[in-house]
């Protein structure tokens, strides 16, 4: 029973790092969004990132930090998806969190720029196939 358990766990720890990997570049993507929009939104690196007039990112700073909130709020679910004990639960963590990426990155791309699509929704997709895929 024990060496069932031991093959089953090194199994699933093998064949999890591309999901786990990917998951982690997007938590990684997320928590640099967080920094862009809470702290550099009018710097020139974050006006440059989001393609912002200098006066348009001033008046809209807020807002922005806001939205950062809930990106650090994303990244930190993925982690709480890589770091959790339970590897069924972790799966169902991560598969939540990348979810709700794919939905906000979907609903960005339609109504403020389609570069959301593809540099949010898509990459979390792809992460969700190598989750649920085991590999």
């Amino acid at each position: 029973m024990l060496a069932s358990c031991t093959f089953n766990r090194l199994t699933r720890a093998r064949m999890g790092f591309i999901g786990a990997t990917a998951t982690g570049l997007m938590a990684g993507l997320h928590g640099y969004i967080l920094v862009l929009e809470m702290f550099l939104w009018t710097s020139p690196r974050g006006r440059k990132a989001f393609r912002l007039t200098a006066d348009f990112a001033e008046k809209t700073k807020t807002l922005a930090a806001n939205q950062g909130l809930y990106n650090g709020f994303l990244a930190a679910g993925l982690v709480w998806g890589l770091v959790h004990p339970v590897p069924e639960f972790a799966d169902q963590i991560r598969l939540f969190f990348l979810g709700c990426i794919v939905v906000a990155g979907a609903y960005g791309g339609a109504t403020a720029n389609p570069r959301i699509l593809f540099i949010q929704a898509v990459p979390a997709a792809a992460s969700i196939a190598a989750v649920l895929s085991g590999y």
